[in-house]
């Protein structure tokens, strides 16, 4: 078995992915490789997407997902774009069947390049998402930061979309706040014992809203898919905005929308933006050494 596969550098609104080919191997990317990827600015990444072999029959794949801090997350919309985009380049196919950790997800490559993935049902119950205290409403929770009579962010709407969220609601441009300062403490905030994403949200009509993620085990992301989700669900179940929103992703690199639609007829979330490759090459999952297309020659300083 040779000790490198192959990989491809891609994005997703400007997250930062790496979908590696582990098909037909019995071993995983580690998380030492993970973070060592990371550390070199060329394969720095907010998520690893790596392809194994299906473990369930009607899938196509079983898709294993690392943060670039080497810590496991469950889902990422952003990164199953990537994978589809890729496996479409290769199989010539439009429509897949993913298994995670989190679940059966499915998707489909549309004629104008747009991905759309289904990710499921939200999960709103405080034990499942998981809360550390009891709340029969987890749309509005106690939780704040800054001083008691006059909060910087209180108050967030609370839910798992295959990973726990936290989205508070602004009424300014989300890039004023300091989430660089504040994402972090909230993150790792005791309510959350599995921690948890931090999304800023603005509601700017009744069909759009502007969102800005801190990531857990990633920091702060140029976009965050499964955020972006549970922005639009949370919005919608607080009578925010409808079920169909529209959210500029207003860190990507540059600024993009996703469409997203909770769709009634079965609560499912559906996600719908672009993926982008921009190169290839191949790695050791045991070490994170690597090497590009261009010049396979010499592994990577």
């Amino acid at each position: 078995m040779s000790a490198t596969v192959e990989f491809a550098r891609m994005n997703g609104l400007g997250n930062k992915i790496l979908v590696v080919d582990m098909r037909g191997r019995p071993d995983k990317v580690t998380s030492a490789a993970a973070v060592a990827l990371n550390a070199d600015p060329q394969t720095e990444f907010d998520q690893i997407m790596a392809i194994h072999d299906p473990k369930a029959d009607g899938t196509d794949a079983f898709i294993d997902i690392l943060n670039s801090d080497g810590s496991k997350a469950q889902a990422c919309g952003n990164g199953t774009r990537c994978v589809v985009q890729a496996l479409a380049a290769e199989t010539g196919r439009k429509a897949f069947t993913f298994q995670t950790v989190a679940g059966i997800l499915n998707a489909v490559e549309h004629e104008d390049g747009t991905i759309s993935v289904d990710m499921g049902r939200p999960v709103f119950g405080w034990q499942k998402i998981p809360l550390a205290e009891e709340f029969h409403d987890t749309s509005r929770i106690e939780l704040q930061i800054g001083p008691i009579d006059n909060p910087v962010l209180h108050s967030p709407s609370v839910m798992s979309m295959g990973n726990p969220h936290a989205i508070f609601w602004v009424d300014r441009d989300v890039m004023s706040y300091d989430l660089a300062r504040f994402g972090p403490l909230l993150e790792n905030h005791p309510m959350f014992p599995e921690r948890a994403n931090i999304t800023l949200a603005q509601v700017t009509s009744p069909t759009s809203m502007t969102t800005r993620t801190w990531e857990r085990g990633a920091g702060l992301t140029l976009a965050c898919g499964s955020a972006a989700c549970s922005a639009a669900v949370s919005a919608a179940r607080t009578g925010r905005t409808g079920r169909k929103v529209t959210i500029n992703v207003a860190s990507a690199k540059p600024p993009a929308v996703l469409s997203i639609e909770w769709r009634e007829r079965d609560d499912h979330v559906i996600m719908t933006g672009p993926a982008e490759w921009e190169w290839s090459g191949r790695l050791d999952p045991s070490t994170g050494l690597w090497s590009r297309d261009a010049d396979r020659g010499a592994e990577a300083q």
